[in-house]
């Protein structure tokens, strides 16, 4: 009788949750539903094909920003989902809108191991929804992490961890005027790829590109002249475009003219830098900063000061690792050196440019 009426429970329990669930799929896609939520596993989120856990769907295209974001040095990979019989809205070239249905992730390693993927997903035409999911020690499943985040996921240096962000903080980097897919972009799928990128990943067979997005229809209006004139930074040297990419690339998503920080003059977004670069260059030199430079006289503080290049704001905020004043403010712990040594360089070199 006992196990008659825990194998009822169990059924009882089964029924319930697929009822559950069709009960959320109807209020879904009726007027005044709930706002729609990532699943609690990484595996119900389309990534891999149905019960292949680690085997990546081929519906999901691959793709590395020639520019890409420095977390700390994790080892990233990279996938978007557009609905079959869809298309990218490209009006506007450099401010494209994904269609309902697209999906990203992004996958973070560090030391050899999975840690953790991060999610966004067009539900419907008004609502991103935003989720981040961690792997378990052997790399076999992940979960999803609270809306709060998730301090200490990993060890990535001695006494440094880092952390999984809130939904907050991925909103804070990815809405400004509008909820903006980063290294998703012409500049970013150039097929004219900076080889002196910082960081910059080799292309992969098979990875998206502008001209396999062109070439398969997928962006409308087409976008020949993208494939024939690549989209390309234009600055007076090769140090200088990899420069410019990295502050596309890292602070363009805050430093642009549609954002709250306009004001600030610093005009860094992707279809900023690539169309005017050497005016980008030009508001830069000698840009008075609101932020003291420390050991620099009181409202002498500039951006980028070609005569001493180590008390040049930029380098400092970029070298600072205090929240209150490092740049990027978020999803870094440790200091990219390799960014630091190429700006250092590249501003000593506008001394003759600069008088």
């Amino acid at each position: 009788m006992g196990n008659r009426r825990h194998f009822a429970v169990i059924v009882l329990v089964a029924a319930l949750a697929v009822a559950g669930t069709t009960w959320r799929r109807a209020v879904a896609a009726t007027p005044g539903a709930p706002p729609p939520v990532a699943p609690d596993s990484l595996m119900d989120t389309g990534l891999y094909e149905p019960g292949r856990p680690g085997v990546v769907d081929p519906r999901n295209r691959p793709f590395s920003p020639q520019y890409p974001l420095w977390t700390d040095g994790a080892a990233k990979a990279r996938w978007i989902y557009l609905p079959p019989g869809t298309t990218i809205d490209t009006t506007d070239v450099h401010e494209w809108d994904l269609p309902v249905g697209t999906k990203l992730w992004k996958e973070f390693g560090f030391g050899g191991r999975r840690v953790e993927t991060r999610f966004i997903w067009r539900a419907t035409r008004g609502q991103w929804v935003f989720a981040t999911y961690v792997w378990n020690a052997e790399g076999s499943a992940a979960v999803k992490a609270p809306d709060d985040g998730l301090p200490g996921a990993a060890e990535i240096a001695p006494g440094k961890f880092h952390n999984i962000p809130s939904v907050d903080q991925c909103r804070a980097c990815h809405v400004s005027d509008r909820t903006q897919v980063l290294g998703f972009n012409a500049l970013q799928l150039s097929t004219d790829r900076d080889p002196n990128a910082i960081h910059g990943e080799p292309l992969q067979p098979g990875m998206t590109t502008l001209k396999t997005l062109n070439e398969d229809g997928l962006l409308q209006p087409a976008r020949p002249e993208l494939v024939v004139n690549p989209p390309r930074i234009a600055a007076r040297s090769a140090e200088e475009r990899a420069v410019l990419g990295y502050l596309a690339g890292n602070c363009g998503a805050c430093h642009n003219r549609k954002s709250e920080l306009a004001p600030l003059g610093l005009f860094w977004k992707h279809g900023e830098v690539a169309a005017a670069g050497a005016e980008t260059v030009r508001s830069m030199l000698g840009h008075g900063t609101k932020w003291q430079v420390p050991g620099v006289p009181e409202g002498e503080s500039v951006l980028v000061d070609p005569a001493n290049p180590q008390d040049s704001a930029l380098l400092r905020r970029m070298k600072s690792r205090f929240p209150s004043s490092q740049m990027p403010p978020l999803g870094t712990v440790v200091r990219d050196q390799e960014a630091l040594d190429s700006v250092a360089r590249w501003i000593a070199s506008q001394r003759d440019t600069s008088r």
